[in-house]
């Protein structure tokens, strides 16, 4: 119909918070500010309440604008109206799925959906005096084959010291968000001089399952790797850089979700206020 708002577009072209959330909001921001993001789709709340509740016609959506997509391995990862905000994050609430396959994905925007209705992400909304019908939009991009992956503040998130605050690991960023190691701790002035480094201990990598299956596995990470630096000097400055363009766009007190390729190849993968910095 003439006039019809899209239910999916480009992740480039993702502008309306209230229809798209705010996670797809940003990272469509990125991409035409010039940031490196992993090119995706931004599912409206819309077209994922339709998915699962299981219209054909939204299945069908999804499958005609994953027909330009390429044969990527796709991460799924939440956008809820109202999340990310100064004063709220859904972090740990709401489901991201990696490594799923097109045929999947369906079911993978079922389970980001289910997880946003759960009794705990409820409670966190009642908490936090959000609307208690949650509005979930999804982003769907595609996964990267990252050497090291993390996490990286650009002010202190626990003093609020003027400083770059840089968490790694090996493989997906998800060994350090879910806590299963402990991460290389880097510490960077804001002109980028190193001034601090504890090694953590990554004796397992998050690693993708295999090329026709679903999900993640964790694999053992040879021992000579396991407290070595996993970030090299360049890899630090181009991260570095990388949080500097994001201030550039965004302010300061940023939380930043990246993978770093081969070489000095940086990604962005989401980009949030940080909610846990003091004054």
């Amino acid at each position: 119909m003439p006039g019809t708002l899209p239910l999916v577009l480009p992740l480039h072209a993702a502008e309306d918070e209230s229809r798209f959330g705010a996670k797809a909001v940003s990272l469509g921001r990125a991409l035409r500010s010039g940031l490196p993001v992993p090119d995706g789709l931004a599912l409206s709340a819309e077209l994922v309440d339709r998915v699962a509740a299981g219209e054909p016609e939204a299945h069908a959506l999804l499958d005609t604008a994953l027909e330009d997509f390429g044969p990527f391995r796709l991460a799924v990862r939440s956008s809820a109206v109202g999340e990310d905000s100064a004063d709220a994050s859904f972090a740990g609430q709401h489901e991201t799925r990696l490594n799923i396959t097109r045929r999947h994905l369906a079911v993978a925007v079922r389970g980001v959906h289910a997880s946003a209705h759960t009794e705990a992400a409820l409670g966190y909304r009642a908490k936090h005096g959000l609307p208690l019908e949650p509005q979930i939009g999804v982003v769907v991009q595609q996964m990267v084959e990252p050497v090291a992956a993390g996490v990286l503040f650009t002010r202190n998130p626990m003093t609020g010291a003027d400083e770059v605050v840089i968490e790694a690991a090996w493989g997906l960023g998800e060994a350090v968000v879910s806590g299963i190691v402990t991460p290389d701790h880097f510490t960077l002035t804001r002109s980028g001089a190193l001034v601090g480094f504890t090694p953590g201990l990554k004796d397992l990598k998050v690693w993708y399952a295999g090329e026709d299956t679903d999900g993640t596995i964790e694999l053992p990470v040879p021992d000579d790797l396991q407290q070595a630096p996993c970030l090299t000097a360049a890899q630090l400055q181009a991260l570095h850089g990388l949080a500097a363009r994001c201030q550039a766009a965004w302010g300061d007190a940023l939380d930043l979700e990246w993978a770093v390729g081969h070489g000095e190849q940086v990604y962005l993968l989401q980009c949030q206020p940080i909610t846990t910095v003091r004054a």
